[in-house]
């Protein structure tokens, strides 16, 4: 009696690219652009650095890939956040909140991972990185001029600055509760700056 289980016919299965991003993600956002080598990603992926290649051109070509997937998926819904009509000081005060919550929600993955990535050592990881930052900054900046426009260049900066810190204070080890109260606090200025 044969006991022997055929072999699929064909080639073997290729691994699946969303999978692969996800699990890079993690591997970034978990340890930082720097610490995280091509053999750590394709041995957390399951491919060779051929098939690596292949598929994402470099380290730095899949980090832009997952930039802009976390973007997307995690990262914070500026255009829900900063609606129009909703008064200014309400709308920073909530993003500061919302950016807390989403850099402590898991320990694991602390922090922005676009914020972070802005101070990796690769400059083309980094100029990717700074690119979506510059583009959430534009958005912070616009919502604030269009009623406020004298008070949006350093009111914009302000609020980049206290992400940025709210950041790394969760790549630290600073729990949820550490976080909101720091956003809480940076928040009341706003209401002096701003006119409405």
């Amino acid at each position: 009696m044969d006991t022997k289980i055929p072999r699929p016919r064909g080639r073997p299965r290729r691994f699946d690219p969303e999978a692969a991003i996800a699990t890079a993600q993690r591997l970034f956002h978990a340890r930082g652009y720097d610490a995280v080598s091509v053999a750590d990603l394709t041995e957390a992926i399951g491919i060779n650095p051929p098939s690596f290649y292949a598929a994402f051109g470099s380290k730095a070509g899949l980090y832009a890939r997952i930039l802009g997937r976390y973007s997307v998926a995690d990262g914070l819904p500026l255009n829900e956040i900063l609606r129009p009509g909703r008064p200014v000081a309400d709308a920073l005060a909530a993003l500061l909140e919302e950016a807390a919550r989403r850099y402590a929600a898991d320990p694991a993955t602390a922090g922005c991972l676009v914020i972070e990535g802005t101070r990796c050592n690769d400059p083309e990881a980094r100029q990717a990185a700074r690119a979506i930052a510059a583009t959430g900054e534009i958005a912070i900046r616009r919502f604030i001029a269009a009623t406020n426009p004298d008070s949006a260049g350093r009111l914009a900066d302000y609020v980049v600055t206290v992400m940025t810190g709210l950041s790394t204070m969760a790549r630290e080890g600073y729990g949820l509760d550490r976080l909101l109260t720091t956003a809480r606090l940076a928040s009341l200025p706003f209401g002096q700056v701003l006119q409405t």
